[in-house]
Order: C-alpha cells, then structure tokens, then sequence
C-alpha cells in the first residue's frame, strides 16, 4: 500500500523542535513493505491541516498523522480534523475516565484536559487505557491514525497498534511487495549506482541510494504479480546485490554498524573494550546503544589529557614527549593498556586531532592514529579524516566500527 506522512505543529515548521517522527513511521513502514508517497510538515493551523488531509487522502491508500492532539490552545488537529471531513466533535468517555484522577482538585485546567477526550465522529481509539491514546479514524475507505507527536508516545502506538492494524486491512497485497534495505560502509553513493545501475533496469525493480552520515543505505523495491512472482525477483536480486557490494555491504534493513560488530564478537565468545581520546566516549556509546552490549563490551576509558593517558591507560610519558599524543606509539600503548586493564580480548584505541584548531603541517586536524588489538597482537593506523568537529569525530568512530568488523 501507498501511504503518507503529515506532521503537524508550530514547533516543527520553526526548527525548535526536529521532526523525527516523521522519520521513525517511514522506516517503519519501509520495513513492513509500504511505500510513502510523500512526507509534509505543516504548522498549527486548521485551514492547512484540513488541505493537506484532504489531498492526501485522494490519491494515497492510508495516512499517518502525528501532532497537534494535545491539550493546548495549539493542539488544533481534532478540531481541523472535524471541520475537514464534516465529523463533529464527539465525547470518548473512555479517555475521560482515564483523565478524570487528573482534573479533581484542579479547576484551572479541568477544561483543557477535558478536551483530549473530544475526538471527531467515528474515531477509534488505539489505546483506550491511554491519556492521549490515538486513533483511527475510515474516511471514504480510507484509514487515517492520528498520533501524538512526543516521540516516546507516537513511537509506542506505531509499533503495537498501527503497523498491525496495516497488516491485516492489506494482507493480501502486502504479499507481492519485497524490500529490504542494503547498509554499506567505505564505499561513495556514486560508485555504489554505478555498479548497481544495470540491475535498475530489471522489471518491476526499484532501486535508491541515500547517504546516512558516513554510510550509503541502498534501497530494494520488488513489485509482482503474485507472491510467487516478488518472492522470486527478490531473491535472484538480493544475491546480485550482495555479490556486487561484496565486504562493503555490513548488514541489512534496522541493522547498525555496532550492533553487527557486537553480534560478531558474541558469535565468537570475545569481549571487546576501547580507549578514546578525540571521540570522546562516542565508540562506547554507539556499543553500548545496541541492546544485550554487556555480553560482549567490557567498557571504555576516555583519556583526553596526557595526564590521564598515563595514569589509566599506562602510556609511557617518553612517548607523549618524543612523539605526542596523536601518533602511533601512543595509539598503541592506549589499545595495550586499556587490554590489559579491562583483560578484554579485543581492544580498540583512538587518538587524532577533531579540530577546528590544534592541527599542524605533519598533523593536520582529522589526523587520526587507530589501534586494534587481537590475539595479543597490534595493527595500527593513520587516517588522515576532513570536515567539521563532529563530522571528524563521527567518521573516526564509524571506522573503528569497521576495523573490528574485518577481524572477522
């Protein structure tokens, strides 16, 4: 099925607030092989909310919604919603129920909280045990989820009450839909469609390329006929692509550079820990956001001064001295050190120059020394990285990742 995404809220169309809900529902759905026609982010005004509904729902099959149900004079979507679809504005008991604990003793607000419980005619609640529970509201035989947009909330209902409601309104089409996205590391957008670009030709075949950061995300649509037909164009397509990225292709669909590192060293019984000095605690970080990480990651030390290079990792002050920080010595004392401080079998150094100052003609900023330590022995080395701060140290950190990848 083909689907939209509208955002609302004032917040969002000013920039103080990133929509990332929007992002969230179209992976989703992505995944669970719908198509979005297309994405808007509209403020709070009714006449606006009503036109982008309206258009949406004549040429798409469903559309998610998320903002603008709250209890504020801003939170205008039910009303827009009402006047919109000619839906007048109904009483849900079940929400005033659950809200009711919070309007006793508190006169002031007990009409702003009553009005989360005024939904247009015909809504479904998604979750009536909700405060803000979400709906689902059939239009002309088209299905419309209206979700919050704090993220937390929106997030929860998409997964246990949307996407399952889609499977079952559309099971028998989602049947001839195959797609699966392809994550690549090392390797340009525009060497990744030149080698791609012959299979774009293929039939009922579609291909995308986004960069994500430091990685390329390659997209797979197959369309057919029947589930026998997609099934089989999927698979002769995915082995193409597979043999085509080769070891740049790291993993597939909701798969993370770190969470496939950490399935590999869990695979083969290793425990892993890092000692970062540029980064910052960002490689420890992107481990440990990988559920189940203590069963392969012991931990990290973030030694930024010389000081502390010494006194927690065991660097040799002659070796700061004769070759700085930022150099390969260093770098492996730091992978040696912190080995044999956490007694991981796997350790990884970092140590460079993120800038925008501190970079010199032999060691200009992005200066990067590496060193992994495996099997009790040390490879180390030097990149030499380019953009911002940030950018700087977010490549550094994506390719350390990737270092402990080829180790297996």
């Amino acid at each position: 099925m083909i689907g939209e995404i509208i955002a609302i809220g004032d917040e969002l169309t000013s920039g103080r607030i990133v929509n990332t809900t929007s992002g969230f529902a179209a992976s989703q759905l992505f995944a669970a092989g719908h198509e979005i026609f297309a994405m808007h982010t509209i403020g709070d005004t009714p006449s606006l909310i009503g036109e982008a509904l309206l258009r949406a729902i004549g040429r798409v099959d469903f559309v998610v919604v998320t903002g603008g149900l709250g209890a504020t004079t801003d939170d205008l979507t039910n009303e827009a919603v009402s006047e919109a679809l000619n839906r007048p504005p109904t009483l849900y008991r079940e929400i005033l129920k659950q809200i009711q604990p919070h309007i006793q003793g508190n006169t002031n607000d007990t009409e702003m909280l009553k009005k989360l419980a005024w939904l247009p005619e015909g809504a479904e609640l998604l979750n009536s045990e909700s405060r803000m529970a979400g709906y689902l509201l059939v239009y002309e035989s088209t299905p419309i989820f209206f979700l919050p947009g704090v993220p937390t909330q929106m997030k929860q209902l998409f997964v246990e009450h949307v996407l399952p409601c889609l499977a079952g309104w559309t099971q028998d089409q989602r049947n001839h839909i195959r797609q699966r996205v392809y994550k690549t590391v090392g390797i340009s957008e525009n060497v990744l469609n030149r080698q791609l670009q012959p299979l774009e030709n293929t039939k009922n075949i579609k291909i995308g390329y986004y960069p994500v950061e430091t990685e390329v995300h390659i997209s797979l649509t197959v369309v057919g006929q029947s589930r026998e037909e997609s099934e089989t164009l999927f698979a002769e397509t995915n082995a193409n692509i597979v043999h085509i990225l080769g070891d740049n292709l790291y993993g597939f669909d909701q798969e993370t550079l770190a969470s496939v590192v950490g399935r590999l060293l869990k695979e083969n019984g290793l425990m892993i820990s890092v000692a970062e000095s540029c980064t910052g605690g960002l490689l420890a970080s992107k481990m440990t956001e990988v559920p189940g990480s203590s069963e392969w990651f012991t931990g990290g030390v973030i030694a930024y001064t010389n000081e502390l290079k010494e006194q927690l990792l065991g660097v040799d002050n002659s070796l700061l001295s004769e070759y700085g920080a930022v150099s390969e010595p260093v770098a492996r004392s730091m992978a040696e050190g912190v080995a044999a401080k956490t007694g991981s079998d796997v350790a990884l150094s970092v140590t460079g120059i993120a800038g925008p100052s501190g970079g010199t003609d032999k060691k200009p900023v992005g200066t990067v020394y590496m060193t992994l330590f495996a099997h009790g022995q040390t490879t180390s080395h030097r990149y030499n990285f380019s953009g911002s701060r940030k950018e700087i140290q977010e490549i550094t950190a994506q390719t350390a990742l990737n270092l402990i990848r080829h180790l297996f």
